[in-house]
């Protein structure tokens, strides 16, 4: 599985984006798709993840109610919308691919983007 990660940005503080990670090769709708952030001097951390197949989604407390994580119609892609952003926010953002079921540990990922950098202004 290969993805490509693209949508970050600038914006305002109580903006909002839309990061889209596309995948190709195998059948993506059959794994789990996270997303995760990194800061800098910060360890990477997990975000979101959604499993198609079980209807499932997970997030981190730190956004939930302010993100959302969707699978587009063709199933080789997924969003990562982002509402109310917060300077807190500001990281480079990876899409992930697995198949240990929605997990929060890097490790528990196979596939990764190439990142995304979103950066929240006051």
């Amino acid at each position: 599985v290969q993805l490509q990660a693209c949508g970050g940005g600038l914006v305002q503080a109580g903006g909002s984006l839309r990061l889209s990670c596309v995948a190709s090769g195998r059948a993506f709708s059959r794994y789990v798709a996270g997303w995760f952030r990194q800061a800098p001097g910060k360890e990477r951390e997990f975000v979101a993840a959604n499993r198609w197949a079980a209807g499932s989604t997970y997030y981190a407390d730190s956004v939930k109610g302010r993100f959302t994580i969707s699978r587009g119609n063709a199933k080789n892609t997924v969003y990562l919308q982002m509402n109310s952003l917060k300077r807190e926010d500001t990281a480079v953002y990876y899409c992930a691919a697995g198949n240990r079921g929605i997990q929060i540990g890097i490790q528990d990922y196979d596939y990764w983007g190439q990142g995304t950098q979103v950066t929240v202004s006051s």
